[in-house]
């Protein structure tokens, strides 16, 4: 069995001096729920063997927080890897089957609608799981999912099915955290 963790980088800036988005950076509800993510995943989620990034400077920030705040369970071996900048489902799938390692457990750290495409692709739309149904209203800034995969291999995720055991959103941990409301 191989194991796929997804976080979607947390709330970023909502302009870049530089113009560019790729350089935004995260605001300061986005850092707070970086830590609180890293947490929740370095004490609920089994340790990763490696982590796949997003060169973009928010979800950069996003893992460096997060695995601050995982403390000893944080992976050691990460890759940042450009295609995974603003990546399609297929080019998840792609970059992940490309890897080459023998990695049980790898955690992806990118964006949407990719990360919630990805989901979608692989959890059968079956009516079997209540975790892809909030999946398909919003994976928000911030959530972690946790997919299981029936698999020797990452080689040959083209079409594979897929478990959601886990959906957790910083809301969920944090309200504080959640969407402003408006009066």
């Amino acid at each position: 069995m191989k194991r796929l963790g997804l976080l979607r980088h947390a709330k970023s800036e909502e302009d870049q001096p530089t113009g560019y988005d790729f350089d935004r950076d995260l605001n300061a509800k986005g850092r707070r729920a970086a830590e609180t993510m890293g947490r929740y995943i370095g004490t609920k989620v089994a340790p990763f063997d490696l982590i796949l990034a997003s060169p973009a400077r928010r979800v950069q920030s996003t893992l460096d927080i997060a695995l601050d705040a995982m403390g000893k369970s944080a992976p050691a071996h990460r890759i940042e890897d450009r295609r995974l900048y603003l990546a399609t489902s297929d080019s998840i799938e792609e970059v992940i089957n490309e890897l080459g390692v023998d990695a049980d457990a790898i955690l992806l750290v990118a964006h949407n609608p990719g990360l919630e495409d990805f989901v979608l692709d692989h959890v059968p739309n079956d009516g079997s799981c209540p975790l892809r149904d909030i999946v398909a209203q919003k994976y928000p800034t911030g959530a972690f999912s946790l997919l299981e995969f029936d698999s020797d291999g990452w080689a040959n995720l083209d079409g594979a099915k897929a478990r959601l055991v886990d959906l957790v959103r910083p809301r969920d941990l944090d309200p504080t955290l959640g969407p402003e409301m408006a009066r």
